[in-house]
Protein backbone atom coordinates (compact mmCIF):
# COMPACT_ATOMS: atom_id res chain seq x y z
CA UNK A 1 0.00 0.00 0.00
CA UNK A 2 2.78 2.26 0.34
CA UNK A 3 3.73 2.83 -3.26
CA UNK A 4 0.39 4.77 -3.28
CA UNK A 5 1.03 8.61 -2.64
CA UNK A 6 -0.60 9.54 1.53
CA UNK A 7 -3.74 10.92 1.25
CA UNK A 8 -3.33 12.12 4.67
CA UNK A 9 0.24 13.17 5.71
CA UNK A 10 1.90 15.08 8.81
CA UNK A 11 5.32 16.24 8.78
CA UNK A 12 6.97 17.20 12.07
CA UNK A 13 3.86 19.07 12.86
CA UNK A 14 2.83 20.89 16.78
CA UNK A 15 -0.21 22.31 17.78
CA UNK A 16 -0.88 24.15 20.99
CA UNK A 17 -4.17 25.56 21.53
CA UNK A 18 -4.54 29.34 22.42
CA UNK A 19 -6.03 28.51 25.21
CA UNK A 20 -3.00 26.61 26.62
CA UNK A 21 0.70 26.89 27.55
CA UNK A 22 1.32 23.22 26.70
CA UNK A 23 1.13 21.40 23.20
CA UNK A 24 -1.33 19.23 22.46
CA UNK A 25 0.69 17.46 19.55
CA UNK A 26 4.26 17.75 19.20
CA UNK A 27 6.32 16.55 16.42
CA UNK A 28 3.69 14.51 14.65
CA UNK A 29 5.06 12.09 11.54
CA UNK A 30 2.58 10.31 10.40
CA UNK A 31 0.96 8.96 6.59
CA UNK A 32 -1.91 7.19 6.16
CA UNK A 33 -2.86 5.69 2.37
CA UNK A 34 -5.67 5.68 0.39
CA UNK A 35 -8.34 2.92 1.29
CA UNK A 36 -6.06 2.66 4.61
CA UNK A 37 -8.54 1.58 7.72
CA UNK A 38 -6.49 2.96 11.10
CA UNK A 39 -7.33 3.17 14.33
CA UNK A 40 -6.11 5.81 16.65
CA UNK A 41 -5.89 4.82 20.48
CA UNK A 42 -4.59 5.90 23.33
CA UNK A 43 -5.23 7.35 27.06
CA UNK A 44 -7.08 10.49 27.70
CA UNK A 45 -5.52 13.63 27.15
CA UNK A 46 -3.05 12.05 24.77
CA UNK A 47 -3.81 14.12 21.50
CA UNK A 48 -6.21 12.19 19.96
CA UNK A 49 -9.40 14.20 19.64
CA UNK A 50 -6.54 17.17 18.71
CA UNK A 51 -5.14 15.15 15.62
CA UNK A 52 -8.92 14.22 14.18
CA UNK A 53 -9.30 18.18 14.57
CA UNK A 54 -6.49 18.59 11.90
CA UNK A 55 -8.35 15.91 9.82
CA UNK A 56 -11.46 17.24 9.71
CA UNK A 57 -10.74 20.85 8.93
CA UNK A 58 -11.32 21.98 12.74
CA UNK A 59 -8.18 22.92 13.00
CA UNK A 60 -6.93 25.54 12.20
CA UNK A 61 -10.41 27.35 11.20
CA UNK A 62 -12.14 26.81 14.50
CA UNK A 63 -9.85 25.77 17.07
CA UNK A 64 -7.68 27.97 17.04
CA UNK A 65 -3.84 27.87 18.33
CA UNK A 66 0.12 27.83 17.39
CA UNK A 67 1.39 25.28 14.90
CA UNK A 68 4.44 24.26 13.29
CA UNK A 69 4.96 21.59 10.26
CA UNK A 70 2.76 20.77 7.35
CA UNK A 71 -0.22 18.39 7.20
CA UNK A 72 -1.82 18.26 4.03
CA UNK A 73 -5.29 16.20 3.62
CA UNK A 74 -6.21 14.83 0.16
CA UNK A 75 -3.08 17.30 -1.25
CA UNK A 76 -4.14 20.46 0.22
CA UNK A 77 -3.12 22.10 2.81
CA UNK A 78 -4.88 22.56 5.97
CA UNK A 79 -3.66 26.11 6.28
CA UNK A 80 -5.00 26.83 3.21
CA UNK A 81 -8.22 24.90 3.08
CA UNK A 82 -12.02 26.52 4.74
CA UNK A 83 -13.83 24.14 6.52
CA UNK A 84 -16.19 23.85 3.92
CA UNK A 85 -13.20 22.81 1.22
CA UNK A 86 -12.16 20.04 3.94
CA UNK A 87 -15.60 18.74 3.79
CA UNK A 88 -15.21 17.40 0.55
CA UNK A 89 -12.49 15.36 1.49
CA UNK A 90 -13.19 14.46 4.89
CA UNK A 91 -17.08 13.20 6.52
CA UNK A 92 -17.22 13.10 10.20
CA UNK A 93 -19.21 11.22 12.60
CA UNK A 94 -19.43 13.08 16.20
CA UNK A 95 -19.10 11.24 19.93
CA UNK A 96 -22.01 13.27 20.41
CA UNK A 97 -24.58 12.34 17.51
CA UNK A 98 -27.20 14.96 18.92
CA UNK A 99 -24.68 17.90 18.22
CA UNK A 100 -25.06 16.19 14.19
CA UNK A 101 -28.84 16.62 13.67
CA UNK A 102 -29.71 19.53 11.61
CA UNK A 103 -33.66 17.88 10.35
CA UNK A 104 -37.00 17.76 11.65
CA UNK A 105 -36.93 13.97 10.48
CA UNK A 106 -34.31 11.36 9.44
CA UNK A 107 -35.23 11.78 6.04
CA UNK A 108 -34.24 15.82 6.06
CA UNK A 109 -31.41 15.51 7.78
CA UNK A 110 -29.96 12.54 5.29
CA UNK A 111 -31.30 15.09 2.61
CA UNK A 112 -29.49 18.22 4.21
CA UNK A 113 -26.35 18.14 2.50
CA UNK A 114 -28.10 17.70 -1.06
CA UNK A 115 -30.40 20.47 -0.13
CA UNK A 116 -27.54 22.65 -0.19
CA UNK A 117 -26.43 21.88 -3.05
CA UNK A 118 -29.95 22.72 -4.64
CA UNK A 119 -30.14 19.30 -5.70
CA UNK A 120 -33.23 18.66 -8.11
CA UNK A 121 -36.10 16.99 -5.50
CA UNK A 122 -36.30 13.54 -7.64
CA UNK A 123 -32.85 13.36 -7.42
CA UNK A 124 -32.36 14.06 -4.07
CA UNK A 125 -34.91 11.62 -2.47
CA UNK A 126 -33.51 8.89 -4.44
CA UNK A 127 -29.76 9.52 -3.36
CA UNK A 128 -31.34 10.02 0.13
CA UNK A 129 -33.56 6.80 0.08
CA UNK A 130 -29.96 5.35 -1.47
CA UNK A 131 -27.51 6.11 1.44
CA UNK A 132 -30.52 5.14 3.97
CA UNK A 133 -30.56 1.68 2.72
CA UNK A 134 -26.55 1.78 2.69
CA UNK A 135 -26.67 1.75 6.57
CA UNK A 136 -30.02 0.28 6.96
CA UNK A 137 -31.92 2.74 8.49
CA UNK A 138 -34.48 3.35 5.37
CA UNK A 139 -37.24 2.10 7.59
CA UNK A 140 -36.95 5.39 10.09
CA UNK A 141 -36.78 8.00 7.47
CA UNK A 142 -39.93 9.71 9.08
CA UNK A 143 -38.94 9.70 12.35
CA UNK A 144 -37.90 12.44 14.40
CA UNK A 145 -33.80 11.88 14.87
CA UNK A 146 -33.72 12.37 18.45
CA UNK A 147 -36.50 9.42 19.05
CA UNK A 148 -33.81 6.98 17.41
CA UNK A 149 -31.47 5.07 19.95
CA UNK A 150 -27.80 5.89 19.57
CA UNK A 151 -26.98 2.95 17.05
CA UNK A 152 -29.54 4.36 14.74
CA UNK A 153 -28.46 7.93 15.31
CA UNK A 154 -24.85 7.16 14.40
CA UNK A 155 -25.79 5.53 11.43
CA UNK A 156 -28.15 8.45 10.27
CA UNK A 157 -25.20 10.60 10.68
CA UNK A 158 -23.35 8.42 8.42
CA UNK A 159 -26.11 8.23 5.70
CA UNK A 160 -25.84 12.37 5.46
CA UNK A 161 -22.01 12.08 5.45
CA UNK A 162 -22.32 9.59 2.33
CA UNK A 163 -23.76 12.19 -0.05
CA UNK A 164 -20.40 13.75 -0.59
CA UNK A 165 -18.89 10.99 -1.53
CA UNK A 166 -15.84 12.01 0.76
CA UNK A 167 -12.71 9.70 0.04
CA UNK A 168 -11.93 10.09 4.22
CA UNK A 169 -14.86 8.86 6.98
CA UNK A 170 -13.48 9.96 10.61
CA UNK A 171 -15.48 8.38 13.28
CA UNK A 172 -14.95 10.21 16.50
CA UNK A 173 -15.17 7.49 19.37
CA UNK A 174 -18.70 5.87 17.48
CA UNK A 175 -18.96 3.26 20.11
CA UNK A 176 -19.38 5.26 23.12
CA UNK A 177 -22.91 5.22 24.06
CA UNK A 178 -23.70 1.64 21.90
CA UNK A 179 -24.82 -1.53 23.40
CA UNK A 180 -22.64 -4.70 23.03
CA UNK A 181 -24.81 -5.88 19.43
CA UNK A 182 -24.72 -2.14 18.53
CA UNK A 183 -20.94 -1.96 18.46
CA UNK A 184 -20.54 -5.10 16.61
CA UNK A 185 -22.95 -3.82 14.05
CA UNK A 186 -21.30 -0.37 13.56
CA UNK A 187 -18.00 -1.87 13.19
CA UNK A 188 -19.48 -4.55 10.53
CA UNK A 189 -20.64 -1.20 8.79
CA UNK A 190 -17.50 0.69 8.76
CA UNK A 191 -15.54 -2.27 7.75
CA UNK A 192 -18.02 -2.60 4.50
CA UNK A 193 -17.56 0.88 3.81
CA UNK A 194 -14.07 0.35 3.94
CA UNK A 195 -14.02 -2.44 1.74
CA UNK A 196 -17.06 -2.35 -0.31
CA UNK A 197 -16.70 2.00 -1.14
CA UNK A 198 -12.69 2.32 -0.79
CA UNK A 199 -13.13 4.72 1.58
CA UNK A 200 -9.84 5.68 3.71
CA UNK A 201 -11.08 5.27 7.72
CA UNK A 202 -9.58 6.73 10.89
CA UNK A 203 -11.21 5.40 14.00
CA UNK A 204 -10.94 7.63 17.06
CA UNK A 205 -11.89 5.14 20.00
CA UNK A 206 -11.14 3.75 23.88
CA UNK A 207 -12.25 -0.04 23.07
CA UNK A 208 -9.66 -1.83 21.36
CA UNK A 209 -11.39 -4.93 22.04
CA UNK A 210 -14.62 -4.09 19.90
CA UNK A 211 -13.10 -2.15 17.22
CA UNK A 212 -10.94 -5.42 16.21
CA UNK A 213 -14.00 -6.88 15.92
CA UNK A 214 -13.42 -6.37 11.91
CA UNK A 215 -9.53 -6.27 10.75
CA UNK A 216 -7.58 -2.67 11.20
CA UNK A 217 -4.84 -2.32 9.22
CA UNK A 218 -2.92 0.13 11.59
CA UNK A 219 -2.86 1.74 14.81
CA UNK A 220 -1.37 4.82 15.67
CA UNK A 221 -0.51 4.86 19.62
CA UNK A 222 -0.38 8.42 20.92
CA UNK A 223 0.51 9.61 24.33
CA UNK A 224 0.96 13.45 25.53
CA UNK A 225 0.65 14.35 22.33
CA UNK A 226 3.54 12.35 20.50
CA UNK A 227 3.37 8.97 18.51
CA UNK A 228 5.02 6.02 20.42
CA UNK A 229 4.23 3.41 18.61
CA UNK A 230 2.32 2.21 15.14
CA UNK A 231 1.78 -1.05 13.82
CA UNK A 232 -0.31 -3.62 13.21
CA UNK A 233 -2.80 -5.14 15.58
CA UNK A 234 -0.49 -8.52 16.14
CA UNK A 235 2.46 -5.49 16.83
CA UNK A 236 0.55 -4.13 19.78
CA UNK A 237 -1.03 -7.10 21.43
CA UNK A 238 2.00 -9.75 21.44
CA UNK A 239 4.00 -6.76 23.57
CA UNK A 240 3.32 -5.09 27.00
CA UNK A 241 2.71 -1.51 25.31
CA UNK A 242 -1.01 -1.93 25.89
CA UNK A 243 -0.84 -2.30 29.77
CA UNK A 244 2.12 0.30 30.06
CA UNK A 245 -0.26 3.10 28.45
CA UNK A 246 -3.39 1.91 29.96
CA UNK A 247 -5.02 0.45 27.09
CA UNK A 248 -7.36 -2.67 27.55
CA UNK A 249 -6.06 -6.05 26.25
CA UNK A 250 -9.11 -7.85 24.74
CA UNK A 251 -10.50 -10.17 27.24
CA UNK A 252 -9.29 -13.13 26.09
CA UNK A 253 -5.43 -12.55 25.63
CA UNK A 254 -5.89 -11.02 29.29
CA UNK A 255 -7.18 -14.70 30.36
CA UNK A 256 -4.60 -16.42 28.61
CA UNK A 257 -1.85 -14.54 30.34
CA UNK A 258 -2.94 -14.82 33.29
CA UNK A 259 -3.64 -18.43 33.64
CA UNK A 260 -0.83 -19.98 30.89
CA UNK A 261 1.69 -17.13 32.07
CA UNK A 262 2.44 -15.48 28.41
CA UNK A 263 0.48 -15.61 25.40
CA UNK A 264 2.52 -18.19 23.11
CA UNK A 265 2.23 -16.77 19.30
CA UNK A 266 3.17 -13.40 17.67
CA UNK A 267 0.36 -13.50 15.06
CA UNK A 268 -3.33 -13.94 14.48
CA UNK A 269 -3.90 -12.53 17.92
CA UNK A 270 -6.19 -9.83 17.02
CA UNK A 271 -9.37 -12.55 16.75
CA UNK A 272 -10.58 -14.94 19.45
CA UNK A 273 -12.32 -17.44 16.70
CA UNK A 274 -8.72 -17.79 14.94
CA UNK A 275 -6.07 -17.13 17.85
CA UNK A 276 -4.62 -20.85 17.78
CA UNK A 277 -5.61 -22.32 21.40
CA UNK A 278 -3.89 -25.68 21.31
CA UNK A 279 -0.74 -24.22 23.29
CA UNK A 280 -3.36 -23.38 26.13
CA UNK A 281 -5.36 -26.30 26.81
CA UNK A 282 -3.62 -27.75 28.86
CA UNK A 283 -2.76 -25.10 31.43
CA UNK A 284 -6.46 -24.04 31.21
CA UNK A 285 -7.86 -27.59 32.47
CA UNK A 286 -5.47 -27.38 35.53
CA UNK A 287 -6.41 -23.93 36.40
CA UNK A 288 -9.71 -25.32 36.56
CA UNK A 289 -9.25 -27.88 38.40
CA UNK A 290 -7.64 -25.73 40.99
CA UNK A 291 -10.39 -23.09 40.88
CA UNK A 292 -13.31 -24.87 41.50
CA UNK A 293 -16.10 -22.57 40.88
CA UNK A 294 -18.79 -21.53 43.44
CA UNK A 295 -21.75 -19.66 43.60
CA UNK A 296 -21.25 -15.98 44.80
CA UNK A 297 -22.18 -15.08 48.10
CA UNK A 298 -25.19 -12.80 47.77
CA UNK A 299 -24.98 -9.63 50.21
CA UNK A 300 -26.10 -10.62 53.47
CA UNK A 301 -28.36 -7.83 54.60
CA UNK A 302 -31.79 -8.40 55.11
CA UNK A 303 -32.65 -4.20 54.71
CA UNK A 304 -33.91 -3.19 51.43
CA UNK A 305 -32.81 -0.08 49.52
CA UNK A 306 -35.66 -0.79 46.68
CA UNK A 307 -38.52 -2.42 46.46
CA UNK A 308 -41.06 -2.13 43.19
CA UNK A 309 -44.67 -3.05 43.17
CA UNK A 310 -46.55 -3.68 40.23
CA UNK A 311 -44.81 -0.87 38.27
CA UNK A 312 -46.29 0.00 34.78
CA UNK A 313 -45.05 2.98 32.92
CA UNK A 314 -45.75 4.25 29.50
CA UNK A 315 -44.58 7.64 27.69
CA UNK A 316 -48.15 7.13 26.20
CA UNK A 317 -51.23 5.15 26.95
CA UNK A 318 -50.86 2.65 23.59
CA UNK A 319 -47.13 1.57 24.42
CA UNK A 320 -45.17 0.17 27.35
CA UNK A 321 -42.37 1.37 28.45
CA UNK A 322 -41.68 -0.20 31.29
CA UNK A 323 -43.78 -3.13 33.60
CA UNK A 324 -42.07 -4.50 36.78
CA UNK A 325 -44.43 -6.78 38.65
CA UNK A 326 -42.17 -7.39 41.77
CA UNK A 327 -38.33 -6.12 42.01
CA UNK A 328 -36.56 -6.53 45.71
CA UNK A 329 -32.60 -4.42 45.79
CA UNK A 330 -31.02 -5.01 48.84
CA UNK A 331 -28.68 -2.01 50.78
CA UNK A 332 -24.86 -2.27 49.71
CA UNK A 333 -26.15 -4.76 46.50
CA UNK A 334 -24.04 -3.53 43.47
CA UNK A 335 -26.42 -4.35 40.59
CA UNK A 336 -25.82 -3.60 36.39
CA UNK A 337 -28.60 -3.04 34.29
CA UNK A 338 -28.38 -4.12 30.88
CA UNK A 339 -29.84 -4.66 27.27
CA UNK A 340 -30.07 -3.23 24.30
CA UNK A 341 -30.15 0.59 23.62
CA UNK A 342 -34.16 1.80 23.84
CA UNK A 343 -34.90 -1.47 26.32
CA UNK A 344 -35.82 0.62 29.03
CA UNK A 345 -33.17 0.75 31.35
CA UNK A 346 -32.73 4.98 31.60
CA UNK A 347 -36.64 4.73 32.03
CA UNK A 348 -35.71 2.44 35.24
CA UNK A 349 -33.54 4.65 36.34
CA UNK A 350 -36.08 7.84 35.89
CA UNK A 351 -38.97 6.49 37.96
CA UNK A 352 -36.41 5.16 40.25
CA UNK A 353 -35.19 8.95 40.43
CA UNK A 354 -38.47 10.68 40.57
CA UNK A 355 -38.23 12.01 36.86
CA UNK A 356 -40.74 9.97 36.00
CA UNK A 357 -43.63 8.90 38.06
CA UNK A 358 -45.34 5.61 37.16
CA UNK A 359 -49.23 5.22 36.18
CA UNK A 360 -49.77 2.90 38.80
CA UNK A 361 -47.68 0.54 41.19
CA UNK A 362 -45.17 1.48 44.64
CA UNK A 363 -42.11 2.48 44.28
CA UNK A 364 -40.42 1.95 47.67
CA UNK A 365 -37.10 3.61 48.78
CA UNK A 366 -35.44 3.15 52.12
CA UNK A 367 -38.75 2.05 53.57
CA UNK A 368 -40.89 5.13 52.16
CA UNK A 369 -43.23 5.16 49.24
CA UNK A 370 -41.71 8.38 46.63
CA UNK A 371 -45.05 8.55 44.71
CA UNK A 372 -45.75 12.12 47.09
CA UNK A 373 -41.64 12.81 47.11
CA UNK A 374 -40.51 15.58 45.50
CA UNK A 375 -37.49 15.04 42.78
CA UNK A 376 -35.34 16.90 45.49
CA UNK A 377 -36.43 15.45 48.51
CA UNK A 378 -35.79 11.45 46.44
CA UNK A 379 -32.45 12.98 45.73
CA UNK A 380 -31.46 12.84 48.71
CA UNK A 381 -30.76 9.32 49.16
CA UNK A 382 -30.82 8.54 45.47
CA UNK A 383 -28.07 9.89 43.02
CA UNK A 384 -28.28 9.80 39.26
CA UNK A 385 -25.80 10.41 36.84
CA UNK A 386 -26.66 11.04 33.40
CA UNK A 387 -25.59 9.25 29.94
CA UNK A 388 -25.11 12.60 28.41
CA UNK A 389 -22.79 14.79 30.76
CA UNK A 390 -24.30 18.18 28.91
CA UNK A 391 -27.51 17.70 30.46
CA UNK A 392 -26.22 17.83 33.89
CA UNK A 393 -23.96 20.96 33.94
CA UNK A 394 -24.89 24.34 34.95
CA UNK A 395 -22.21 26.06 36.17
CA UNK A 396 -19.25 28.12 34.62
CA UNK A 397 -16.54 26.56 36.22
CA UNK A 398 -15.19 22.41 36.95
CA UNK A 399 -14.68 23.60 40.86
CA UNK A 400 -18.34 25.56 40.94
CA UNK A 401 -20.40 22.69 39.21
CA UNK A 402 -18.86 20.05 41.78
CA UNK A 403 -19.84 22.32 44.58
CA UNK A 404 -23.11 23.44 43.51
CA UNK A 405 -25.13 20.75 45.48
CA UNK A 406 -23.95 21.30 48.82
CA UNK A 407 -24.08 25.24 48.35
CA UNK A 408 -27.87 24.68 47.85
CA UNK A 409 -28.32 22.17 50.60
CA UNK A 410 -26.47 24.84 52.92
CA UNK A 411 -23.72 23.48 53.73
CA UNK A 412 -20.38 25.17 55.40
CA UNK A 413 -17.66 26.12 52.75
CA UNK A 414 -14.99 24.68 54.69
CA UNK A 415 -16.85 21.36 54.46
CA UNK A 416 -17.87 21.93 50.68
CA UNK A 417 -14.48 22.51 50.02
CA UNK A 418 -13.06 19.25 51.68
CA UNK A 419 -15.81 17.39 49.55
CA UNK A 420 -15.03 18.91 46.58
CA UNK A 421 -11.70 18.98 46.47
CA UNK A 422 -12.03 15.08 47.67
CA UNK A 423 -14.24 14.07 44.60
CA UNK A 424 -11.82 16.26 41.92
CA UNK A 425 -8.80 14.20 43.30
CA UNK A 426 -10.46 10.69 42.22
CA UNK A 427 -12.08 11.78 39.08
CA UNK A 428 -9.08 13.28 38.42
CA UNK A 429 -9.81 16.73 37.43
CA UNK A 430 -8.41 18.85 40.29
CA UNK A 431 -5.45 20.33 38.04
CA UNK A 432 -8.42 21.42 36.02
CA UNK A 433 -10.48 22.72 38.59
CA UNK A 434 -10.41 26.44 37.56
CA UNK A 435 -11.02 25.18 33.86
CA UNK A 436 -14.39 26.90 32.14
CA UNK A 437 -16.32 23.68 31.46
CA UNK A 438 -16.77 24.39 27.50
CA UNK A 439 -12.62 23.55 27.35
CA UNK A 440 -13.74 20.00 29.17
CA UNK A 441 -13.84 16.85 26.75
CA UNK A 442 -16.96 14.45 26.69
CA UNK A 443 -15.01 12.31 29.24
CA UNK A 444 -13.92 14.69 31.09
CA UNK A 445 -17.14 16.00 31.37
CA UNK A 446 -18.31 12.33 32.28
CA UNK A 447 -16.31 12.53 35.60
CA UNK A 448 -17.13 16.01 36.59
CA UNK A 449 -20.97 14.42 36.69
CA UNK A 450 -19.61 11.74 38.60
CA UNK A 451 -17.91 14.04 40.85
CA UNK A 452 -20.85 16.42 41.67
CA UNK A 453 -23.06 13.48 42.96
CA UNK A 454 -20.33 11.93 44.68
CA UNK A 455 -20.08 15.06 46.75
CA UNK A 456 -23.58 14.62 48.29
CA UNK A 457 -22.58 11.59 49.48
CA UNK A 458 -26.16 9.38 48.48
CA UNK A 459 -27.76 5.80 50.22
CA UNK A 460 -28.23 4.94 46.45
CA UNK A 461 -26.19 5.91 43.22
CA UNK A 462 -27.53 5.01 39.77
CA UNK A 463 -24.73 5.27 37.01
CA UNK A 464 -26.44 5.39 33.43
CA UNK A 465 -22.92 4.66 31.35
CA UNK A 466 -20.56 5.79 33.81
CA UNK A 467 -17.27 4.81 31.71
CA UNK A 468 -18.64 6.00 28.21
CA UNK A 469 -16.07 7.61 26.58
CA UNK A 470 -13.36 6.85 29.60
CA UNK A 471 -9.85 5.31 28.86
CA UNK A 472 -8.83 2.26 31.10
CA UNK A 473 -6.78 4.06 33.56
CA UNK A 474 -9.56 6.78 34.60
CA UNK A 475 -12.41 3.71 34.33
CA UNK A 476 -10.30 1.64 36.21
CA UNK A 477 -10.03 4.65 38.77
CA UNK A 478 -13.71 5.73 38.70
CA UNK A 479 -14.96 2.61 39.20
CA UNK A 480 -12.75 1.31 42.08
CA UNK A 481 -13.37 4.19 43.96
CA UNK A 482 -16.90 3.77 43.37
CA UNK A 483 -16.94 0.26 44.64
CA UNK A 484 -14.76 0.84 47.50
CA UNK A 485 -16.81 3.80 48.62
CA UNK A 486 -20.20 1.26 48.12
CA UNK A 487 -18.78 -1.10 50.45
CA UNK A 488 -17.36 1.35 53.29
CA UNK A 489 -21.04 2.94 53.01
CA UNK A 490 -23.03 0.40 52.24
CA UNK A 491 -24.13 2.07 49.23
CA UNK A 492 -26.48 0.45 46.98
CA UNK A 493 -25.16 0.56 43.11
CA UNK A 494 -27.25 0.30 40.22
CA UNK A 495 -24.68 0.52 36.92
CA UNK A 496 -26.20 0.77 33.48
CA UNK A 497 -24.24 -0.29 31.45
CA UNK A 498 -22.96 -1.85 28.04
CA UNK A 499 -19.46 -2.71 29.09
CA UNK A 500 -19.74 -6.86 29.94
CA UNK A 501 -16.42 -6.37 31.91
CA UNK A 502 -17.25 -3.88 33.91
CA UNK A 503 -20.56 -6.08 35.13
CA UNK A 504 -18.59 -9.20 35.53
CA UNK A 505 -15.90 -6.93 37.85
CA UNK A 506 -18.09 -4.83 39.55
CA UNK A 507 -21.74 -5.99 40.06
CA UNK A 508 -22.72 -9.15 41.82
CA UNK A 509 -26.16 -9.21 39.66
CA UNK A 510 -27.56 -8.55 36.76
CA UNK A 511 -30.85 -7.80 35.52
CA UNK A 512 -31.57 -7.77 31.71
CA UNK A 513 -34.27 -5.53 30.59
CA UNK A 514 -35.97 -5.85 27.38
CA UNK A 515 -39.04 -3.87 26.13
CA UNK A 516 -39.37 -2.35 29.36
CA UNK A 517 -39.57 -6.06 31.35
CA UNK A 518 -36.90 -7.64 33.40
CA UNK A 519 -36.07 -11.05 31.47
CA UNK A 520 -33.50 -12.26 33.66
CA UNK A 521 -32.48 -11.55 37.03
CA UNK A 522 -29.22 -13.58 37.84
CA UNK A 523 -25.35 -13.77 37.96
CA UNK A 524 -24.15 -11.39 35.42
CA UNK A 525 -21.39 -14.56 34.60
CA UNK A 526 -24.99 -16.62 34.20
CA UNK A 527 -26.10 -14.07 31.75
CA UNK A 528 -23.40 -14.09 29.44
CA UNK A 529 -23.26 -17.71 29.61
CA UNK A 530 -27.11 -18.17 28.12
CA UNK A 531 -26.36 -17.31 24.27
CA UNK A 532 -30.36 -17.02 23.73
CA UNK A 533 -30.73 -14.30 26.61
CA UNK A 534 -27.80 -12.61 25.00
CA UNK A 535 -29.02 -12.03 21.44
CA UNK A 536 -32.20 -11.18 22.83
CA UNK A 537 -30.96 -8.32 25.07
CA UNK A 538 -28.66 -7.37 22.67
CA UNK A 539 -25.64 -8.06 24.42
CA UNK A 540 -22.22 -10.05 23.10
CA UNK A 541 -20.57 -13.21 24.50
CA UNK A 542 -17.72 -11.93 25.93
CA UNK A 543 -14.46 -13.26 24.19
CA UNK A 544 -13.41 -15.31 27.47
CA UNK A 545 -16.68 -17.44 26.91
CA UNK A 546 -15.69 -17.84 22.90
CA UNK A 547 -12.72 -18.79 24.29
CA UNK A 548 -13.83 -21.24 26.69
CA UNK A 549 -15.99 -22.72 24.05
CA UNK A 550 -12.76 -22.94 21.65
CA UNK A 551 -11.57 -24.83 24.51
CA UNK A 552 -14.14 -26.86 25.48
CA UNK A 553 -14.79 -26.20 28.75
CA UNK A 554 -17.25 -24.62 30.85
CA UNK A 555 -17.51 -20.72 29.83
CA UNK A 556 -19.28 -19.91 33.04
CA UNK A 557 -17.17 -21.33 35.26
CA UNK A 558 -13.84 -20.03 33.45
CA UNK A 559 -15.37 -16.37 33.61
CA UNK A 560 -16.18 -17.06 37.62
CA UNK A 561 -12.27 -18.04 37.87
CA UNK A 562 -11.01 -16.03 36.07
CA UNK A 563 -12.45 -12.72 37.88
CA UNK A 564 -12.04 -14.54 41.32
CA UNK A 565 -8.42 -14.55 40.06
Amino acid sequence: MNHLSPIISFKNFSFRYKSQQEPSLININLNIYPGEKVLILGPSGSGKSTLGKCINGLIPNRNKGKLSGQVTINGKSITTTSIFERSKDVGTVLQDSDAQFVGLSVEEDIAFYLENLNTPLEQMQTATINAAKTVEVDSLLKQLPFDLSGGQKQRAEIAGILHGNTPILLFDEPLAALNPDMSHSMIELIDRLNQEQNKTVIIIEHRLEEVLHRHIDRIILLNNGEIVKEGTPDDFLKSSILNKYGIRVPLYLSCIKKINGKIEQDHHLWDPDTINIEPYQKSFVQFLRNNRSSNQVPINNSSTAIEIKNLLFGYDHQHEASHIPYLKINKGERVSIVGKNGSGKSTLAKLLTGVLRPNSGKIIENNQEISHLTIQEIGQNVGYIMQNPNKMIVKDTVEEEVGLALELKGFEPSIIKERVKEALQITDLYSMRHWPINALSFGQKRRLNIASVLVLRPSCLILDEPTAGQDYLHYRKIMDFIADLAAKQQITLLIITHDMQLTLEYTNRALVIDNGHIIADEQPATVLNDSELVKRAGLVQTSIIKLANRLGINGKQLTEATIRH
